[in-house]
């Protein structure tokens, strides 16, 4: 039996427009091809995702920084309330098999970081680009696309090996 991939979707509580639609089709996309949403489970770019990933019949899930799992957003079918602030971003990306970045502010920036840290791919769709010593790092692989971005998220969380 195929076990299902879990794949995180990151980036900001307000994002874009164009930010937006580009999570909606990651969501719709993820679903699709029968891969399970986790996202931080709030607004921007996390209800976008979680919009296109309901509308396409698949399944999500938003772990929430507070107490209350009342607080996530619509399309969030299964909120888990943790307490936590912004520490449950290694939740978020301890879930997941693989990570989308899209878009973000530093508090995207802290999932990229501990997903590398924790060996996870992550998948860059309009977000950050990481240097150290003027030295470009290619940590985060780009994508042009949602479908592109999902390709890479899926074919990267197949070839991990498991725990």
């Amino acid at each position: 039996m195929d076990k299902k991939k879990f794949i995180a979707v990151i980036g900001g509580g307000q994002c874009s427009k164009e930010e937006a639609k580009l999570a909606k089709e990651v969501g719709r996309e993820l679903a699709r091809r029968g891969a399970i949403l986790v996202c931080g489970g709030l607004g921007g770019v996390m209800e976008a995702a979680c919009k296109g990933a309901s509308l396409g019949g698949g399944t999500t899930i938003g772990i929430l920084p507070g107490d209350n799992s009342h607080a996530a957003n619509p399309y969030v079918q299964i909120p888990i309330a943790t307490g936590l602030g912004y520490a449950r971003n290694i939740a978020v990306v301890k879930s997941a098999q693989a990570v989308i970045a899209i878009g973000g502010s530093y508090g995207t920036l802290s999932e990229i970081s501990h997903a590398l840290q924790s060996g996870i791919p992550v998948i860059g769709l309009n977000t950050w680009s990481l240097s150290k010593n003027g030295q470009q790092d290619k940590s985060i692989i780009p994508a042009q696309s949602p479908t592109e971005a999902v390709d890479k998220a899926l074919d990267l969380a197949t070839s991990q090996k498991p725990d």
